[in-house]
């Protein structure tokens, strides 16, 4: 679960917090449908396949691998991304550019209950977006809070809840647990304001996701999740209308290496696909298909200590956005028996 400074584990990204679109102030009732069409493109594309870009994205690798119970984990991720479009598939404009930049502090809790590792883990993000449409004069950038989530999952195969101490012991096997993201509308959003970073909605992601470590010394480590979204309604979609949203379910899987004792790198791979939209009833004919690739490394620098580096690129993006970005990590643990 969630405890960077074991080599066995990365903490869970999956508050997979969407940030929507960015701050142009004239209302959407005085634009011809041609222009609503291009303004849409100001959305940003939030959370991550990079930690986070959106829905359909990225858990880190060793999520659902073994960790000590009673610990505490303070997470500060800085990510960019440059994208067409946003996370909201019946946004994306040709021609549209965007760029985010997106802070996020979480903390996670590890704990015990009926023996299995239980983890929670709270994420508040905050971003600045700016973007313009080629071909034409529209620009925009908006800054503040984005949608916070919560985490809670548990490891129910394979693993028993350890302490500190007794997890100085535990030889790595294969495990198995479930996690149920929930993501609120905190951000900011404004639905006289084409572009918001709330998406004005709830939704909820729950993972299966099992951990197989393999190889000499159990070096290698495969993980496999599987996972969909689901949403509630924006009731105030351009101020009036009702977005709706099918689940969008998605696989996901990795593989990594201990290089050394303090440090692990991983190869990346995410295909989620539907999720269609519609708007006041109307369907808008958007199914998505988006697979993205992508690749972390992980350093312990102490046993408290540690930083990440991840990479993420879409390589298939029908109605999804066509992103590429970049992430800096930085973990601190601490707890009861951790030295």
């Amino acid at each position: 679960m969630p405890l960077q400074a074991y080599s066995l584990q990365i903490p869970p990204s999956s508050g997979d917090a969407a940030l929507h679109k960015a701050c142009l102030p004239r209302p959407l009732g005085s634009l011809c449908a041609c222009h609503r069409r291009v303004l849409l493109a100001f959305v940003a594309i939030g959370a991550f396949c990079l930690p986070r870009f959106g829905y359909g994205q990225f858990t880190d690798p060793r999520t659902y691998a073994n960790a000590p119970a009673d610990l505490n984990q303070l997470e500060m991720d800085y990510a960019y991304a440059s994208s067409n479009a946003s996370i909201d598939s019946s946004l994306v404009v040709s021609g549209a550019h965007l760029d985010l930049n997106q802070a996020t502090v979480s903390y996670s809790r590890t704990f015990g209950v009926l023996s299995k590792l239980t983890w929670l883990k709270a994420s508040v993000p905050f971003a600045s977006v700016s973007g313009h449409v080629s071909g034409t004069r529209l620009s925009g950038s908006v800054a503040g809070g984005a949608d916070a989530s919560l985490e809670i999952g548990a490891l129910l195969v394979g693993a028993a809840a350890l302490s500190a101490a007794e997890f100085d012991n535990y030889q790595a096997s294969t495990t198995a647990g479930l996690s149920l993201t929930v993501t609120g509308p905190s951000g900011a959003y404004d639905p006289n304001k084409v572009v918001n970073l709330g998406s004005d909605r709830w939704s909820f992601k729950p993972q299966f996701g099992i951990s197989y470590p393999f190889g000499p010394e159990q070096n290698w480590v495969v993980d496999g999740y599987l996972y969909a979204y689901f949403f509630t309604d924006n009731t105030a979609y351009h101020g009036k209308e009702v977005l709706s949203q099918r689940p969008l379910p998605g696989l996901e899987a990795h593989i990594s290496y201990n290089v050394t004792s303090n440090f692990w790198a991983s190869l990346d791979t995410n295909y989620c696909f539907r999720g269609s939209t519609s708007v006041d009833g109307m369907g808008q004919n958007d199914a998505q298909k988006n697979l993205a690739v992508g690749a972390e490394a992980n350093w312990a620098l102490n046993s408290r200590n540690s930083i990440a580096l991840v990479f993420a690129k879409a390589i298939v993006h029908e109605n999804a956005p066509a992103y590429t970005g970049v992430a800096l990590k930085y973990f601190y643990s601490w707890g009861h028996g951790y030295q």
